[in-house]
């Protein structure tokens, strides 16, 4: 049994309006009514709340269907894999930032000889530039070349 059919069949079984379900379980009636039609799933905290509002397991609960556990695993690892993408680009994004304000520093920057005749000059900001813009472009690239392989394996394991 689907998950939406499940959570339905129990609220018809408690003779409760979706209202009525949500206020028990503190989430909106249009939670409850994106449950009921598949939209959806809840989070874990709230299956925890509906299994122990309605007293029933959480195997019960879940595994009325291996399509609900499926679907769970399913959002959870592109969940993941999405976090893992926006905070690499986000990396890579301020070391590139970095390695272009260093550069922007050493243009702007005055160079001068002292009294004592010694150069005071900022030569040391150009190779760090590059190694943060280096560091910044192969994060990206790994985490895109990382993102395209794990699509490319799910695709062929579907077939």
């Amino acid at each position: 049994m689907k998950f939406s059919e499940q959570i339905k069949k129990l609220r018809q079984e408690q003779q409760l309006t979706q209202e009525e379900f949500a206020a028990k379980i503190h989430v909106t009636r249009q939670a409850v009514s994106n449950w009921e039609n598949d939209k959806n799933l809840p989070d874990l905290e709230t299956l925890i709340v509906i299994s122990q509002t309605f007293q029933l397991s959480l195997d019960q609960l879940i595994l009325g269907g291996t399509e609900m556990t499926d679907k769970l695993i399913k959002d959870g690892s592109e969940t993941r894999r999405a976090k893992f993408n926006f905070f690499s680009s986000l990396i890579g994004g301020f070391l590139l930032l970095i390695g272009l304000i260093c550069f922007v520093i050493k243009a702007n920057s005055v160079e001068y000889i002292d009294k004592q005749g010694i150069l005071h000059e900022n030569f040391y900001l150009l190779p760090l530039g590059y190694l943060f813009l280096f560091s910044g472009l192969t994060v990206i690239m790994v985490s895109g070349v990382t993102y395209l392989f794990k699509k490319y394996r799910l695709e062929n394991s579907k077939k």
